[in-house]
């Protein structure tokens, strides 16, 4: 069951399924952690989505397996874009999803049966890749998701919290 916290003028509360639609439909995030020397890390990643959880391809050998490994914490954030054919025409920021998560390092033997994922991995790269399985915990920090592009201007409409469950 999700919860949501609906902001003040909010048509309609913000639900986890249509959070998890909007991060279905994009395919970009940025993930971040604290690599095991403390220093901060983040990088851009391609995505698919499988059962409530995010999948991306690296390097087997790369700083993101080897890191994520040791601990898995990750945070993730999703820019969604907004405003259609205007956005080409006109600086409409994205709407963004943010979230805890944690992270799982598998062998790239994992693509088999995620045709979703192994779209996105060239073929001559998949037998030298590792499986980041990344799921959601706690919440998901919400901006402009499920509002007019003129409420974005309202930071108390833009913004909300779901149960990412």
């Amino acid at each position: 069951m999700s919860t949501s916290i609906r902001p003040a003028g909010r048509a309609a509360p913000l639900t986890a399924e249509a959070v998890w639609r909007a991060v279905d439909r994009a395919s970009f995030a940025v993930l971040s952690h604290v690599t095991p020397a403390g220093a901060p890390r983040s990088s851009g990643v391609v995505y698919a989505v499988e059962d409530r959880r995010l999948f991306v391809a690296v390097g087997r050998d790369s700083w993101k397996a080897r890191h994520m490994a040791v601990d898995g914490i990750v945070a993730v954030t999703v820019p969604i874009r907004r405003g259609g054919l205007l956005s080409l025409l006109f600086p409409i920021p994205p709407a963004t999803v943010s979230f805890p998560a944690v992270a799982v390092v598998h062998p790239g033997d994992h693509l088999t049966g995620m045709p979703r994922l192994a779209r996105l991995v060239p073929p001559e790269r998949r037998t030298d890749c590792a499986i980041l399985e990344i799921r959601p915990t706690g919440h998901f920090v919400t901006y402009g998701l499920g509002i007019p592009l003129r409420a974005m201007r309202d930071p108390a409409r833009s913004r909300a919290r779901i149960a990412a469950d």
